[in-house]
């Protein structure tokens, strides 16, 4: 049942990791980011197939060390059966200490086989993190240049919106116009009022001329 939730857990985030990556398709630090998962989980699974090893080793050497015992005591058996002219004890003790050492003698072999392959293990291992590691850095020179080239987009979109926009559309421009244009209509009728009021000054002055 444990083995199911964790499939089902596993299932879910994979999803869940997909639907991101889906939003985000066209960005390549998306698609770097789903194969930079993909080998973390390599990398994780290689370390447990080594350690896995390292404990097959020390039963190698565990078992070859009984082995060698068990052949050297049917030796030493097998020694004083013959003294005691205990001929059947004496084949049987023989027949034992050949297997035992047979068996040491596979044991030995296949530890030192280990040994070596582990050696060989270890420094793949150790250029696969490396190779890793590149990726991860390769990752962030990437993500400073989509963060320099978003910020620069983002100035060039309030310094130059015509250059963002396209030349047929600057709102600043169309704002300076506009106020231009209230700046005129402001102005001309101050100016008309201004010679209304003269007009109906000097209109004044005149019937008072008359008047006297």
């Amino acid at each position: 049942m444990s083995n199911l939730f964790t499939r089902l857990k596993d299932s879910i985030s994979a999803d869940l990791n997909d639907l991101l990556d889906q939003k985000e398709q066209k960005n390549p630090i998306a698609m770097l980011n789903q194969h930079l998962r993909r080998c973390e989980k390599e990398v994780k699974r290689v370390r447990e197939l080594i350690d896995r090893q390292y404990l097959l080793k020390d039963q190698f050497i565990k078992e070859y060390h009984e082995a060698s015992d068990m052949a050297d005591k049917r030796a030493h058996q097998a020694n004083i059966a013959e003294r005691a002219s205990e001929t059947e004890l004496y084949a049987f003790a023989t027949r034992e200490q050949a297997d035992y050492k047979q068996k040491a003698e596979r044991l030995k072999s296949a530890y030192d086989t280990t040994v070596q392959q582990l050696d060989q293990l270890e420094q793949k291992y150790a250029e696969m993190k490396r190779k890793l590691k590149d990726m991860y850095l390769k990752r962030m020179e990437l993500m400073s240049r989509e963060n320099i080239a978003n910020a620069n987009h983002r100035i060039n979109t309030i310094i130059e919106p015509e250059r963002a926009f396209g030349q047929s559309f600057s709102r600043f421009e169309e704002s300076e116009l506009y106020l231009e244009q209230l700046e005129q209509k402001v102005n001309t009728r101050h100016h008309q009022n201004a010679i209304d009021a003269r007009i109906r000054e000097l209109e004044r002055e005149l019937e008072k001329s008359n008047a006297q």
